[in-house]
C-alpha cells in the first residue's frame, strides 16, 4: 500500500490549496485517514482526521478554515485549505490508520510522502 500526497505549493495569506492523498495497492477498505503536518523546528502536529463514514474532526487552529472529505470508491482524501495564514506554512502528510487489504489483512499506519506549504507574501 503507498500513499501519494499532492496540492502543495506556495499560497499568499489569505489564498486557498486543495491538498489530495490516493492510496493504492491491494486496498479492501481503509479506516481512519488523516492529515498531519510538520513545521521547521516543531513537532508533528494533527491537522484533521476523517473515519470511513466521513466523520471529521479539526485541530482548532484550522477549524472552520480547512475541511477534509474523501472519496472511498478511489480511496483518496481531500485537504481544502481557505483563509491560509503564514502559520500554515509547513509538509502535510497524509496517513491511513488502518487498512485492510484485498488478502483481508489487517496493516496500520501507512505515511505518504509529504507536500510542502507555504503561506507567504
Amino acid at each position: 500500500v503507498q500513499l501519494q500526497a499532492c496540492g502543495g505549493g506556495l499560497v499568499q495569506p489569505g489564498g486557498s490549496l486543495r491538498l489530495s492523498c490516493a492510496a493504492s495497492g491491494s486496498i479492501f477498505s481503509i479506516n481512519t485517514m488523516a492529515w498531519y503536518r510538520q513545521a521547521p523546528g516543531k513537532q508533528r502536529e494533527l491537522v484533521a482526521v476523517i473515519t470511513s463514514g466521513g466523520r471529521s474532526n479539526y485541530a482548532g487552529s484550522v477549524k472552520g478554515r480547512f475541511t477534509l472529505s474523501r472519496d472511498n470508491a478511489k480511496n483518496t482524501v481531500y485537504l481544502q485549505m481557505n483563509s491560509l495564514k503564514p502559520e500554515d506554512t509547513a509538509v502535510y502528510y497524509c496517513n491511513a490508520l488502518k487498512v485492510v487489504t484485498g488478502e483481508g489483512r489487517y496493516e496500520y499506519d501507512y505515511w505518504g510522502q509529504g507536500t510542502l506549504v507555504t503561506v507567504s507574501s
